[in-house]
């Protein structure tokens, strides 16, 4: 690949990292306007299945889903290992709801971003990340690990203070148990995109494993009539449910686009900044550490920025041609293990299409969009905001710099690669 051409599509992942992090961050926010009697199993299976509406009418929406045809015939064996990052996804968003309800966004968000250890191993170990990359880039990667580490620390010691009398260990631990699923959910991930799948295709099938396991879980958690009932009661809800699944969904994509770009010992760091946009949703939308001492705060605001501090030495710590080098060799023992065309796998690498490229959107593609609208507009009228103390001025704040973001990321992967 030609120097300049690596440039722009490592800038073009730094920027999708960040993108991430704000849209995975707002999406865990309607959680708190769900009542808390409601099971986390159900509340994770209604948000799959917005995650599931979203997971394909957005590549609908955005290409059209012809494209997803032709992924399948050059790599169809990356329709199991989408599934497999699915049903990882499934297990790891339900411990989530436990994690929040028991610590609070501000506490779970980077305890669960711990996933980025497991990223930096997973890369190193199985795909060429970080071989021959230089001292300066290590000692960036190692030293953000480290402070990443003791952020979570500093914030575990504080939940201890904000959470209800037995409460905080479990919170604690849901939050490290999704962090572990979700950092070994990125082997799929790296295996797709080195590969040469696009994030578009891959999502659709990632999809199948997150309803299928979420399904199973809740039924055979809660009994199918229960289950039922839960969901007709929480009608109310239903649209913030969903909304998130939408959100998540479009902050995970922009999260694959790093992923393929600068790989996942350094995009899933920069995409964990969502721990911020956590932490403003927490403190200034819900109002989470109201009345807190001063020790709480400077534990929870002290922690935080280690944590992001780390990330960002993580994510500066660019490949270089050497290293990326080292990159497509992993590239070619995924095509020649799995018999994949090699210039199908060198177009993936560098954002470009292979072969003739389809264009326009199918019958297909339009039922999905005007499905998903007409679904989203009924739940959308039967929803009621819930009678607690929220902060609608910083809400719309946030929410207009989560669209500014999704707007200039989206235009600049367009102008880049056409969403390849």
């Amino acid at each position: 690949m030609h120097a300049t051409r690596l440039r722009s599509l490592q800038a073009l992942g730094i920027f999708c990292g960040f993108a991430a992090g704000a849209w995975l961050g707002g999406a865990e926010a309607p959680i708190k306007l769900v009542n808390p009697d409601i099971s986390p199993i159900t509340v994770s299976f209604i948000m799959v299945l917005g995650v599931f509406l979203a997971r394909w009418s957005v590549p609908a929406f955005i290409r059209g889903t012809s494209h997803v045809r032709n992924d399948v015939r050059q790599a169809p064996h990356l329709i199991v290992w989408a599934v497999l990052a699915g049903c990882m996804w499934a297990v790891a968003n339900t411990l989530t709801i436990y994690a929040i309800r028991n610590v609070g966004l501000s506490i779970a968000f980077p305890l669960w971003n711990t996933n980025s250890l497991l990223g930096i191993f997973w890369g190193f170990l199985l795909f060429n990340e970080l071989h021959y990359a230089g001292w300066k880039r290590w000692l960036g990667v190692l030293g953000g690990a480290v402070c990443m580490f003791g952020g979570a620390t500093l914030l575990a010691i504080a939940s201890s203070h904000q959470s209800a009398p037995g409460k905080a260990a479990l919170g604690i631990f849901a939050a490290l148990g999704a962090g572990i699923l979700w950092g070994t959910m990125y082997i799929p991930y790296r295996k797709a995109y080195l590969t040469g799948m696009n994030p578009l295709s891959f999502i659709t099938f990632f999809t199948v494993g997150e309803l299928a396991t979420m399904t199973l879980l809740a039924v055979g958690y809660r009994g199918a009539t229960p289950l039922w009932h839960e969901l007709v009661g929480a009608r109310e809800v239903l649209f913030w449910l969903t909304l998130g699944g939408f959100v998540w969904v479009l902050g995970d994509l922009f999260q694959q686009y790093a992923t393929k770009y600068v790989g996942i010992s350094r995009g899933i760091p920069l995409s964990n900044t969502n721990q911020l946009w956590g932490l403003l949703w927490g403190i200034f939308v819900f109002h989470e550490l109201r009345g807190a001492s001063q020790t709480v705060y400077a534990q929870v605001a002290g922690g935080s920025i280690l944590m992001a501090l780390g990330a960002v030495a993580i994510a500066l710590s660019s490949a270089t041609e050497r290293e990326h080098s080292s990159w497509q060799d992993a590239a070619d023992r995924e095509g020649r293990r799995y018999n994949v065309e090699a210039e199908y796998v060198r177009a993936g690498m560098e954002g470009r299409a292979h072969g003739s490229d389809p264009t326009g959107r199918t019958i297909l593609d339009w039922l999905l969009i005007l499905g998903t609208t007409t679904l989203f507009a009924v739940l959308a009228a039967m929803a009621r905001l819930p009678h607690i103390d929220i902060s609608l001025g910083w809400a719309s704040a946030l929410t207009v710099a989560m669209l500014a973001l999704l707007a200039t990321c989206g235009i600049a992967l367009w102008r880049t690669t056409r969403f390849r």
